[in-house]
């Protein structure tokens, strides 16, 4: 009933942060804010390693998007094939003497590039031994740049060309100082995709992909709005996230031990603005500005998901002075408790309550009819949720070609608590188990299929 009801005043809240952001999108136009003398500049930071066969076609979308001061920093992670030679080529690159101050620590930095080529002038490339992370390839990038707000992103992400005036606004507009933003990513499997930009959009055709594209309108239509509003966000997601460079250096850069590296650095975020007493927000926007492939196959999926348990149990274990802290405010009494009893206890008591109930069978005088109205009253639940997401996807962005896509997303939710949902619990309860036996942390493979290519 508390799960419910919480739910439910995630369902008001998010509408009033959707209300809010729709009202206001035009009250300052992007072209108003482009001509502003206090725009600031904004870095993005893309690591890279073995991108050899995409990369310079990803950096070319990347130097495309639509913002006057910006800069890309391209951070080569000690790749093994051609990924750096393949830049140095491309974009005319040279090796240049670069005062660089390791404010976070990384691996080794082996040297910086600019391109002789105006053009490409925005461009910076750096190379570095390998991390095994990405954290410490993103550390090496934020130390290499020169703006004070960084947008951190993935190479192979397909950012909409108006990203950065969109995730920059908040940062304009906001009373309070913001110190990070996010927006909606939605998923590229079956995209069409010509030398790095998206050429047209088509609903996932494998069954795993439409899944989770379920799972992304809900969460960020659905939570992450609701979040947003009541200033609750600890999560920006590492594929797209802008960030105040002074604070994210001041509270450590992302920690390249941790399996949930964006989860981990809003906390510190967070506690370093508590901690030093000062005013701050996280805003969220509710538009899809970045493409990003997901896994299609359970294999890939079940890797990812491990990843992302033992990161969510690392990221709560690490600050657990944070709970029922009156230092941390809402953080530690309203935002941690919901992780742990939300989002970290729920697949362990589903599974506990699978186990009572068959030895209910047995042991237990179980009234399996209350039973079964009360499940299909959660059930019922959980669908309107799902109902009312997609409809104010489809409302609102028109993301669905046609009403067949929205149809088969509709019994994409209703088969998932059957088909999906187990394969993401079985995953969680094989995070916390890695986790507790302290297994040798690591990221996985994370196999990726890539984009179609249209023909010319």
């Amino acid at each position: 009933m508390v799960y419910i009801l919480w739910y439910c005043i995630l369902a008001i809240l998010s509408y009033y942060a959707i209300k809010t952001y729709l009202n206001n999108k035009y009250f300052i136009p992007n072209n108003v804010v482009l001509k502003s003398n206090y725009l600031p500049g904004v870095s993005v930071v893309a690591p890279a390693y073995n991108e050899g066969p995409n990369v310079v076609y990803n950096v070319k979308s990347l130097l495309s998007l639509s913002y006057p001061k910006y800069q890309v920093v391209l951070v080569n992670d000690g790749s093994t094939d051609d990924t750096l030679q393949q830049l140095i080529d491309e974009f005319e690159l040279v090796k240049v003497d670069f005062y660089y101050q390791e404010k976070i620590k990384t691996q080794p930095v082996r040297g910086h590039y600019k391109s002789k080529n105006p053009l490409y002038s925005k461009l910076l490339v750096v190379d570095k031994e390998n991390g095994k992370s990405k954290a410490d390839a993103s550390n090496a990038g934020i130390n290499s740049t020169k703006y004070p707000l960084f947008l951190c992103t993935d190479v192979d992400c397909i950012l909409k060309n108006d990203t950065i005036i969109k995730l920059a606004k908040p940062f304009i507009e906001a009373k309070k100082r913001v110190i990070a933003t996010g927006a909606g990513i939605r998923i590229s499997n079956s995209c069409e995709v010509k030398e790095g930009f998206l050429v047209k959009i088509h609903f996932p055709k494998g069954w795993y992909p439409r899944f989770q594209e379920l799972e992304y309108v809900r969460a960020f239509l659905f939570g992450r709005m609701a979040w947003s509003q009541i200033n609750g966000l600890l999560l920006v997601s590492g594929g797209l996230g802008m960030f105040d460079k002074e604070i994210a250096v001041a509270a450590g850069g992302y920690w390249h031990k941790s399996l949930g590296e964006d989860m981990e650095l809003i906390t510190r975020m967070r506690k370093y603005m508590y901690d030093n007493k000062l005013p701050f927000a996280i805003k969220y926007i509710p538009e899809s500005l970045c493409w990003t492939e997901v896994p299609a196959t359970r294999e890939v999926l079940i890797r990812q998901r491990v990843r992302w348990a033992r990161g969510l149990i690392q990221t709560l274990y690490m600050h657990k002075n944070i709970f029922f802290n009156p230092k941390y405010e809402k953080t530690g009494f309203l935002i941690f408790p919901y992780f742990f009893f939300f989002e970290f206890l729920i697949p362990i008591l589903e599974v506990t309550g699978v186990i009572v109930l068959i030895l209910g069978l047995f042991i237990l005088d179980v009234n399996y009819i209350n039973f079964l109205y009360l499940s299909l009253v959660v059930y019922l639940f959980y669908l309107i949720v799902t109902f009312i997401s997609i409809l104010l996807d489809d409302i609102i962005y028109k993301n669905y070609a046609n009403t067949k896509e929205i149809i088969i997303l509709i019994v994409m939710a209703i088969i998932e608590p059957f088909c999906y949902h187990p394969v993401n619990v079985y995953a969680s309860l094989k995070g916390y188990y890695h986790f507790f036996r302290q297994k040798e942390q690591s990221w996985g493979n994370m196999q990726r299929q890539g984009f179609s290519t249209k023909k010319n």
